[in-house]
């Protein structure tokens, strides 16, 4: 399973971006799938995550009410649309599989993408 994060950039605080992570291998359609970042010096963060059925999104209350986790099962590709970023958003955003087939939250991560950067200027 490859995971391929893109999207990250440099923008202001108060704007968008929108990450796309393309996956590759199959069933993506019946696995949760999940957003993290992480910062230098401190511990991978989770972000979001969608689950495999009925696209029920889970957030980080750090996010909520800011960011929108969905997916495109025909595109095998889970998107974050991120609106109203602070700087406190600055960090690498990795995109995750799940681990078990049709599983349910809270999940288990096994598979990690590249992560893209993602900086939000003050």
């Amino acid at each position: 399973v490859q995971l391929q994060a893109s999207g990250g950039g440099l923008v202001q605080a108060g704007g968008s971006l929108r990450l796309s992570c393309a996956a590759s291998g199959r069933f993506f359609s019946s696995y949760a799938m999940g957003w993290f970042r992480q910062v230098p010096g401190k511990e991978r963060e989770f972000v979001s995550a969608i689950s495999w059925n009925d696209d029920i999104p889970y957030y980080a209350d750090s996010v909520k009410g800011r960011f929108t986790i969905s997916r495109d099962n025909a595109k095998n590709t889970v998107y974050l649309q991120m609106n109203s970023l602070k700087p406190e958003d600055t960090a690498v955003y990795y995109c995750a599989r799940a681990f078990r087939l049709n599983s349910d939250y809270p999940y288990e991560w096994h598979y990690w993408g590249q992560g893209t950067q993602v900086t939000v200027s003050s």
